[in-house]
């Protein structure tokens, strides 16, 4: 095309309304003078904001240089060009995780095998761990620690159909030989690394019928080759749980990464949404009025501090309610259910110490953490999040097995925070910079009453992805929207989600992995397999790579367009064959 003047504005405006009925890569055909105006804002603003249907009240992404190179971004660097099919699962992959340097990552499956795997140009097998042998059904979940030195492998037993086993594996990265293993229960606990030698288990012990205790344990990670006199594992919290509800899906989250955060996520429009949030925060340890503000209809969190009656300490209490059964005085009757929950409130009150204070005010330059769990308190599905402070003395084995030495008042510990989701929670991931934390719910109808905790709500086949910031404890985006699942409560299982700089992923049971912008909040791509995609997870140096795992058996390498036509340049070009014998022939 030939140069020229830039066009006038009505001139541009009609161009662009062509634009919006052809397709983007054929744009340099629309006029002789289109590179004069490749680079023209007028253009580029209006087209970005009507292709991608975008409210015009949301602002250009705060690193963007230009709107060009906005839609160019958008457009061209979402990895949604398959370039490869791993096959060597021979049944339903469930997880996939890479190594911090982006160098390895490793995929977990119903064939009981976890799965290294070289990241080249062309990705390649590196080792296979066959699990069966250690009475493994198959594994489910795997996390490199912080240097890449060992792998954390999460896996279930073999036994009956309502077994709730499992186990944790540490792996190292050196020789791939297993250094040791750590009972696990319930198995969707999954386990975590707290730092490069810990990591966190799960145990459960059964109180009465819909009532039990949730124990979590940190353990090292080299438990066969330690010192006899050198504790291996500590007890880090005990925590009650009702109605048939359990601690499930933990992960940390560390809260000196904040100083960096990678996007700027609390615009005008998504603080307006927040303000009408169906997603309550409860901070525990807050003697805030506003942050104790919270809606009618919603449920009171499991662990709370009760409202004292009148002077009437907790034991009192207990007597209290038992007087009033054997004499009659409880109206309506209630069932064995609601007593076992009644008995178990009113115990826990006086057995429980007390949250942390100041949770929102933790100092961004401290080695604090997080430790995050799904949980809740009116049914067996996971329907909350609970938030508990790791203090500095608290991430290391040393000291007694026990923990510190509890007061007779402080039998149980309670959450730091609780996060109402009102609907069934499959999935969780946090940003680079663990400030964000995004999750995939299938909600409850709104208006829901849950008499029997055996018996949760159905649930929505249209999955929501929400977003808090852990920094504030606030949800700051409406939920992201596209993806389905159709299982029932009984049979949901995790959809596992990951999150990189600018966009975040998660897979579907409508056989498609989804890619979302972080900041426009708009789907930029569907994925296609030929069964549920059950795993998603970006490259940690290279967010134009993407791999997604599916019940189909497979595992899919995603690469953004930009990437694969750098690939393609850097390929030689094969020599013709007829001047390949020409040129042997003068030889």
């Amino acid at each position: 095309a030939g140069g020229g003047p830039l066009l006038p504005d009505s001139v541009l405006y009609e161009i662009f309304l062509y634009l919006d009925h052809v397709d983007v890569l054929s744009v340099g055909l629309v006029c002789q003078q289109w590179h004069a105006v490749a680079r023209d804002e007028f253009l580029w603003k209006e087209l970005f904001y009507r292709y991608y249907r975008i409210s015009r009240e949301v602002p250009r992404h705060p690193a963007a240089v230009s709107w060009y190179d906005e839609f160019q971004r958008l457009y061209d660097t979402i990895p949604c060009v398959e370039v490869q099919a791993l096959k060597e699962h021979n049944d339903q992959v469930l997880h996939l995780s890479f190594s911090h340097s982006g160098c390895l990552f490793a995929s977990c499956s119903k064939d009981c095998t976890v799965k290294i795997w070289s990241n080249e140009l062309d990705i390649s097998l590196q080792h296979s761990s066959n699990m069966r042998p250690y009475n493994w059904s198959y594994t489910q979940f795997s996390q490199f620690n912080s240097d890449d030195s060992l792998l954390l492998v999460s896996g279930v037993f073999v036994g009956p159909h309502n077994s709730s086993s499992g186990e944790i594996a540490v792996i190292s990265m050196e020789n791939f030989t297993l250094l040791s293993r750590v009972r696990n229960k319930p198995y969707d606990v999954f386990g975590c690394w707290l730092n490069e030698t810990n990591l966190i288990s799960g145990n459960l012990h059964r109180i009465g019928r819909i009532t039990s205790c949730s124990v979590l344990w940190l353990n090292n990670a080299f438990q066969g080759i330690e010192s006899e006199n050198v504790n291996v594992v500590k007890r880090l919290f005990k925590i009650q749980n009702l109605n048939a509800s359990t601690i499930r899906t933990v992960m940390v989250a560390d809260c000196s990464r904040y100083d960096s955060p990678d996007l700027l996520l609390d615009y005008e429009e998504q603080l307006a949404a927040s303000s009408t949030s169906t997603c309550p925060v409860f901070d525990l340890g807050s003697d805030s009025e506003e942050e104790e503000a919270k809606p009618k209809q919603t449920p009171e969190p499991a662990v709370q501090e009760l409202p004292d009656e009148g002077g009437v300490t907790a034991e009192d209490g207990l007597q209290q309610f038992f007087d009033d059964i054997m004499e009659g005085r409880v109206r309506p009757a209630m069932t064995e259910t609601e007593l076992e929950t009644k008995v178990a409130e009113l115990f826990v009150r006086s057995r429980t110490k007390p949250p942390e204070l100041n949770l929102l005010s933790t100092d961004s330059n401290s080695k604090t953490k997080y430790l995050i769990f799904t949980t809740g308190c009116l049914t067996y599905s996971p329907h909350q999040i609970g938030i508990k402070r790791i203090l500095p003395h608290q991430m290391t084995t040393a000291g007694p097995v026990l923990g510190e030495e509890r007061r007779s008042d402080e039998f149980f510990d309670s959450l730091d925070h609780v996060i109402d989701i009102h609907g069934h929670i499959i999935g969780m991931g946090l940003s680079p910079d663990h400030r964000y934390l995004y999750v995939n719910s299938r909600a409850w109808p709104r208006d829901c009453v849950i008499s029997d905790p055996m018996q949760p709500p159905p649930i929505a086949e249209e999955i929501d992805l929400h977003v808090f910031d852990l920094k504030t404890m606030k949800e700051v985006k409406r939920a992201l929207r596209a993806h389905r699942a159709y299982t029932p409560n009984e049979e949901c299982f995790f959809i596992f989600l990951d999150v990189s700089r600018d966009f975040v992923a998660s897979g579907a049971e409508d056989r498609h992995g989804y890619i979302w912008d972080r900041h426009y909040n708009i789907c930029l791509a569907k994925l296609q397999h030929d069964n549920v995609v059950n795993s998603v997870a970006f490259s940690p140096v290279e967010q134009e790579l993407l791999l997604t795992a599916s019940d189909d058996t497979t595992i899919k390498v995603w690469r953004s367009p930009r990437v694969v036509r750098i690939q393609q340049a850097r390929k030689p070009r094969p020599r013709k064959l007829l001047f390949s014998w020409l040129m042997n022939q003068k030889s």
